[in-house]
């Protein structure tokens, strides 16, 4: 059994986590039925789920058991660590050769347990049809309540679990529902066994760390996103109504209209450096037509591939974020000589004056406003991407008070690179010739 290779004098090791799991980890993976798990960010979500998942599927023969979470690439990151714990613990019990052996989609067990992953999208109507034993949803705080519909009837014909896990997001949704918040009242569900886990409990957190994030966030961010509580005081920018009106585009080929660029520029990192494509059909119709991401590559790579985007598309104008890494890529397209003057300097920092009050705020916040004023209008149209819709989701705010001062509206992001791209693109587009009214500031 795999709990006794535990050994908790042993370093921390992130590609063998079942050597070194915490006392919740353990009781959260020995526990049966439904359950409900939420956690501050890097205390150990994943790697106790996806244990127990490996051991649900070793322990209970011809189990079908599904993992979820929005878009694919979130839902092959437990599926992967899975599998790492199968071929580790239990390597003799893989099916690792011929037609069963394992996809990106499924692993098969010599017990006869099947094990599948797949992205849940906006609607999970591709995952109809499997007959489940077992749910287990990753970013469940972010999946819409369709796909729960969906799932949740194979479960009570086969009399199956689910096991929910997130962060801590708005006060509402079906995530939140199965917790036991007070503010549910007399609708708290008493079929869940419950685990709440504070990054501030874990011992792979220094207190320095946690310390520093503190210093750049709010206290509300702060209490979300590491202390794993639930607040009606920050909000999703683009609600799943609002996204559902938009995200229809599809990828046509079509080339009508006015161009622009947005990018989000990474470095060599794990950060994804994102291209969107948008045209501007008219005054009234905004399009979006690409959506690339890049993972490490050099800034001259990517200017390169913008460069060899503006000879296919022809922009009128192109907008990085010349701040940090950005800059790079932004000194290299004003200085291409084809680029030189389609390249913006859009830096989340700047303050755009407001021609009718005189006054500045910040550019990233009017650039978000802008976005969403476009959508609740009908006058931009975003592709039906999961990846896109899935970067829209994560973009949260909250109206930021001090005494003495004006309140305003912070923006924010866990997965924003896309949304960071999309927005400067349709900020350029909706700017039009209107882009000489910005302040340094």
């Amino acid at each position: 059994m795999f709990l006794l290779l535990i050994k908790m004098t042993q370093k921390y090791d992130i590609n063998r986590p079942w050597l070194t799991l915490d006392e919740w980890q353990k009781e959260y993976i020995k526990t049966t039925g439904n359950t409900f798990l939420l956690c501050g960010r890097q205390s150990g979500k994943s790697a106790a789920a996806s244990i127990k998942v490996g051991e649900l599927a070793m322990r209970t023969p011809k189990s079908n058991i599904l993992m979820i979470s929005f878009t694919e690439k979130q839902a092959f990151l437990l599926f992967s660590k899975c599998l790492a714990y199968l071929t580790a613990v239990y390597p003799r019990f893989v099916v690792l050769k011929g037609k069963l052996k394992p996809t990106q989609h499924t692993i098969n067990l010599k017990n006869g347990s099947k094990i599948l992953c797949y992205a849940a999208g906006k609607h999970g109507l591709g995952l109809v049809g499997h007959t489940l034993t077992d749910l287990f949803v990753d970013e469940a705080h972010l999946i819409n309540r369709q796909v729960f519909i969906q799932l949740t009837p194979t479960l009570s014909v086969t009399k199956g679990t689910i096991n929910l896990l997130g962060t801590a997001g708005e006060c509402e949704g079906y995530f939140y529902e199965c917790s036991d918040a007070p503010n549910l009242g007399g609708k708290i569900r008493d079929d869940f066994t419950r685990f709440y886990v504070s990054a501030e409990d874990c011992a792979r957190h220094t207190k320095e760390f946690l310390d520093n994030e503190k210093k750049i966030m709010s206290e509300l961010e702060y209490a979300q996103q590491y202390l794993a509580q639930f607040t009606d005081k920050i909000r999703r920018l683009f609600p799943d109504v609002l996204l559902e009106k938009c995200c229809t585009a599809k990828r046509d080929g079509k080339k009508e209209g006015k161009h622009y660029l947005g990018a989000d520029i990474a470095g060599l990192g794990e950060d994804l450096t994102t291209i969107e494509i948008f045209s501007k059909l008219s005054e009234d119709k905004i399009i979006q037509r690409e959506s690339f991401t890049r993972q490490k590559k050099f800034t001259f790579e990517i200017s390169d591939e913008i460069i060899e985007l503006h000879r296919i598309w022809k922009f009128k104008k192109i907008g990085i974020d010349d701040g940090g890494v950005g800059f790079g890529v932004f000194s290299e397209l004003f200085n291409e000589n084809s680029t030189k003057e389609k390249v913006v300097a859009l830096n989340n920092s700047s303050r755009p004056i407001d021609a009718v009050k005189g006054t500045k705020k910040l550019l990233k916040e009017e650039m978000y406003i802008t976005l969403k004023k476009l959508m609740e209008q009908g006058k931009i149209e975003l592709l039906n991407d999961d990846e896109v819709i899935y970067s829209l989701k994560t973009i949260q705010w909250e109206n930021v008070i001090k005494e003495g001062q004006v309140t305003r509206k912070r923006i924010f992001g866990r997965d924003s690179h896309i949304a960071e791209g999309v927005i400067r693109a349709v900020y350029l587009a909706q700017q039009d010739k209107t882009l000489n009214l910005w302040a340094a500031g």
